[in-house]
């Protein structure tokens, strides 16, 4: 089971915490950010394979690791130091790390959620046509992602401004199901092959919708979603509180 975590942002909305510090590192409840999102990966899935991204304080997480002795896993860094290549640049980098063909998983290592990694693994497989899978929820936001009657990505929304992405010139947004992004999705590698024309730094999403029409990329909604972006200083708190009953 291959798993991507995103841990080489430079967490500025974590300042002051973040001076010192990588986001993957802030602490919640005794034990940083990546501790917990690596004990969940232990606890959920079978023979995890984990590759990390680093560049904002990288030498601190890769030490980390050692001192925690890789948490007996195999864990690989893809190293970002001389340029932040965000998720999708990040992902063409790391994918090459992985040693086989299976799926990749993303997550980012600021995310708390209910999701159980494993089935959400499993669902992605048991879907032999999609090339990737996408968390979502009915979360209130101002960007949304746009999906047709079989939750197929078809474009992308920001109701405040009106801005429209897709590559369909004749989308009628009116007719989408609209929803909001977890930060949890996996790719098939049959799809990071598609990759090849871009490079260096780019977001995944501005891939997904360059491709959206030619291949699967599928919605899997989840009502009961909890879902929290430990992202700022004043959402620790409550992250602790949850994380004390997510995994208590």
């Amino acid at each position: 089971m291959n798993i991507f975590i995103l841990a080489a942002g430079l967490g500025t909305r974590l300042k002051p915490l973040t001076d010192t510090m990588p986001k993957a590192l802030v602490p919640v409840g005794g034990r940083p950010l990546l501790q917990i999102l690596i004990e969940k990966i232990q606890q959920q899935c079978p023979q995890p394979t984990i590759v990390i991204n680093v560049h904002h304080f990288a030498q601190q997480i890769i030490d980390f690791l050692a001192a925690h002795q890789q948490f007996s896993l195999p864990i690989s860094i893809s190293d970002e130091r001389s340029q932040l290549l965000e998720t999708g640049g990040g992902l063409k980098q790391a994918a090459s790390l992985f040693q086989n063909d299976d799926p990749i998983l993303i997550h980012n290592v600021d995310i708390l959620s209910n999701v159980n990694l494993r089935e959400f693994y499993q669902s992605h497989l048991d879907d032999t046509s999609c090339a990737a899978t996408l968390i979502v929820s009915e979360r209130t936001t101002k960007r949304y992602l746009l999906f047709d009657a079989d939750n197929r990505l078809v474009g992308w929304t920001n109701i405040e401004t009106g801005e429209v992405r897709s590559p369909y010139a004749d989308l009628d947004i009116r007719q989408c199901r609209k929803y909001a992004f977890s930060g949890i999705h996996i790719v098939s590698k049959s799809l990071i092959r598609l990759m090849d024309t871009w490079t260096g730094r780019f977001p995944i999403m501005d891939f997904y919708l360059s491709v959206c029409h030619r291949v699967v990329i599928r919605a899997d909604i989840r009502p009961d979603l909890q879902l929290l972006d430990v992202g700022k200083l004043d959402t620790i708190a409550q992250a602790e509180d949850m994380l004390s009953k997510l995994l208590p």
